[in-house]
């Protein structure tokens, strides 16, 4: 077979300072003719798509090339398999990276099937098996992200079926398409899209309050003539699994990672594995064609850990999209937690392991190439990390390895951890100086803000979370942080099924406390702040006198029984539990303590009732830096005020109530509260929004006043199940 040799030259105006992908791929289309001409259109065209979006140089190479061809593999390493003229023969193979073929990890279906004249070159003719072909071009696969945005009105980068689509496109098998509600997309447009393409395997990604979506759009793909594959993940879909799998017996079920599940599906399309084979599935019956047997009993495939599955990098065909609307990016390091508590069910997340490091550089340059676009959002990386930190000895280090990576990429960022991260106990002085350390390093390295889930300042409350901490670690890392300058949320369930009255005053009593939050004291060393953390004059004299409650996450938010948790099952042993609800992925449940369920449900109407807005202007601070910032964050704060005000409000109506015989006179009186209270707010607020609005970016202007005339004009109190159980 004739082999090729890197001899051409780009020799059209502006070639010289294009990125050498583009010049190899237009080396490969080149190499596909004996003539090796590329239309001037194409030459030109090529530089203005970006590396991300495939669809387009798809359709640009679809244009350029005389025969079949597949653009595949993942963004790091792209492939072009293209077919050469009949005089020619054969294809032309190029690794668009510039590394040889040889490098890659070819999957285990190309070993035999994909003959390379010149493997150590990254531009190479080949032979391919009629099979091979096929492969190429099937499965098609179309990864859906669902979305409600009347309760979010803001995106965030899609990474669960960007996930999916780089684990997909390592497989080297078929076309990955991406389609997200967040960017525009409606049911009806993803419908139109599977009854036109005819994709072989749909991956639909659903979470809280997304189950209204997911059921309609699995009744119009079920209604299908030849329903296509169907692979259901995310939080929600495992919560649901056994009544999916009732209502849809030809569903799967992803659960766990998705990047294994989906590219044994991709093979299972081709023969390479059974259905029982596909790991990380619940399933009853045949998912394709043939009748369906009905009576069939769910089954489940074992999942794959965590430590096996390390590369948890996307693709980022959506990224440009997702900033075009005000949308932030996101990047998962490390994946799973090393905490088990009672309320998170989250089994499918698995225990904590690290990603693999090696690759971020990388990515974060190609992440930086698609910010570069879009200028005025702000350069801020979300790890959307579960445990940010993680355990072994060498965790301090592995966390600040990875933020002088992002940091030396050019991005600020923020991310989230366990509050024994900052104090523990059974730790001596020695090993909480080096973490204190280590957080105001990481304040250098381009630390943001970082989640704690605090969840509560009442021990008993905190036992019951099975949190592994206590009030008094709580108070003393608040203080830390604080002290040390770092930029904190904090996650705090207000209400929860089984507490008493006392437990709910001392948990008021904690959000009031002013002697948490300290000054930032950049003069001091991390010995002198370990040491007055402790100490009650230190306290004292550095408290900011702010209430804690103002570092808060969201206010006034109530537990979830979520199906299959801990908690849940607590709850069911007291007989409060009810009916499942397959919206939010849990069990109705009574209170313990009939005035604390009057107060959370109404708690919850007040939550929701300034969700979009308080959305907004958290989706607002992502994006934004310096005093427009600084304005939104002040905004939110106001919110925070109220809702405190309506929390005191309800511990003092409750201790006016017996706790034995319910009385309706308790909702009359909390309804009257929320009433009085959203009068009070909206002066303040209204405030503090004409304060932000000129500091703000057109688009961001009017998104802002579209969503506080929307929060003006609401009537009443009602529940839109928009609860963000992980509080992000």
């Amino acid at each position: 077979m004739r082999t090729l040799h890197d001899t051409s030259t780009l020799t059209t105006s502006g070639w010289q300072t294009a990125s050498p992908f583009y010049s190899r791929l237009v080396e490969a289309i080149r190499a596909t003719t004996a003539a090796g001409i590329v239309a001037d259109h194409t030459m030109a065209a090529l530089p203005e798509i970006p590396e991300t979006d495939l669809p387009k140089l798809g359709r640009l190479v679809a244009d350029a090339v005389p025969g079949k061809f597949s653009l595949t593999g993942a963004l790091d390493r792209r492939l072009l398999f293209a077919e050469r003229t009949a005089a020619l023969g054969g294809w032309v193979v190029a690794d668009l990276s510039g590394q040889p073929h040889s490098t890659r990890e070819w999957p285990k279906w190309a070993s035999d099937q994909v003959e390379l004249a010149e493997p150590d070159r990254w531009l190479s003719v080949a032979a391919l098996t009629r099979d091979a072909v096929d492969r190429l071009a099937r499965p098609m696969v179309l990864l859906t992200a669902l979305y409600h945005p009347e309760w979010f009105p803001l995106p965030r980068f899609p990474l669960a079926i960007s996930d999916l689509a780089r684990a997909a496109r390592l497989t080297l098998m078929g076309q990955v398409q991406l389609i997200d509600m967040q960017l525009g997309a409606s049911l009806d447009d993803i419908v139109r899209r599977v009854d036109d393409e005819q994709p072989d395997i749909v991956g639909i990604s659903a979470t809280f309050g997304q189950h209204d979506l997911m059921s309609d759009l699995l009744d119009s793909l079920d209604q299908m003539p030849i329903p296509p594959l169907v692979l259901a993940g995310g939080s929600l879909t495992v919560r649901n699994e056994a009544m999916l799998l009732e209502q849809y017996p030809r569903l799967l079920v992803s659960r766990g990672a998705g990047e294994p599940t989906i590219a044994d599906a991709m093979g299972y399309v081709h023969g390479d594995r059974e259905l029982a084979n596909i790991r990380g599935i619940g399933y009853r019956g045949a998912p394709r064609r043939g009748a369906v047997d009905h009576g069939r009993q769910a089954r489940r495939t074992a999942v794959a850990p965590n430590r096996v599955q390390r590369d948890f990098l996307p693709e980022l065909d959506l990224l440009d999209a997702t900033f075009a609307r005000n949308g932030v990016a996101q990047l998962e390091i490390s994946r799973g937690c090393t905490s088990h508590c009672s309320f998170c069910p989250r089994g499918h997340k698995g225990s904590w392991s690290g990603g693999n490091t090696d690759q971020l550089p990388w990515m974060l340059d190609e992440i930086g190439k698609v910010a570069d676009r879009h200028p005025t959002i702000s350069r801020t990386l979300y790890v959307v990390d579960e445990e940010f930190i993680g355990r072994g000895e060498d965790a301090a280090d592995r966390a600040l390895g990875v933020a002088s990576t992002i940091s030396n990429a050019g991005f600020a960022w923020e991310s989230s951890c366990r509050i024994d991260q900052v104090v523990r106990p059974d730790r001596d002085r020695t090993w909480h100086v080096e973490r204190a350390s280590m957080w105001r390093s990481l304040l250098g390295a381009g630390l943001r803000r970082m989640l704690f889930g605090v969840e509560s300042g009442v021990t008993s409350i905190l036992q019951r979370f099975a949190k592994d901490s206590t009030a008094e670690q709580n108070a003393l890392a608040i203080r830390a942080l604080s002290a040390l300058g770092v930029p904190t949320r904090f996650t705090y369930i207000t209400f929860d099924h089984l507490m008493t009255a006392d437990e709910l005053a001392a948990s008021h009593a904690f959000q009031a406390r002013t002697d948490l939050l300290l000054r930032r004291l950049p003069e001091l060393s991390v010995e002198q702040i370990v040491d007055g953390i402790t100490d009650t004059d230190f306290v004292a004299e550095h408290a900011t006198g702010r209430p804690f409650y103002t570092e808060i996450s969201y206010m006034l938010v109530s537990m979830e029984c979520l199906i299959g948790a801990p908690y849940t099952r607590a709850v069911q042993a007291q007989g409060l539990a009810g009916l499942p609800d397959p919206t939010m992925g849990r069990v109705e449940a009574q209170f313990a303590d009939w005035r604390i369920g009057c107060c959370s449900r109404r708690a919850q109407m007040w939550v929701d009732h300034h969700f979009a807005l308080d959305y907004t202007l958290k989706s607002l601070e992502k994006i934004l830096d310096g005093v427009p910032r600084r304005r939104l964050r002040n905004a939110r704060v106001v919110l925070k005020d109220g809702a405190f005000r309506v929390l005191t409000g309800m511990v003092d109506l409750i201790r006016t109530y017996g706790p034995d015989i319910p009385d309706p006179g308790l909702d009359a009186a909390v309804v009257a509260l929320l009433d009085a209270a959203v009068t009070e707010l909206a002066p303040a607020l209204s405030l503090a929004i004409e304060q932000v609005l000129p500091t703000l970016p057109s688009t961001s202007w009017q998104l802002l006043d579209r969503e506080f005339t929307r929060w003006c004009d609401a009537e009443g109190w009602r529940l839109i199940n928009a609860n963000d159980p992980c509080g992000t």
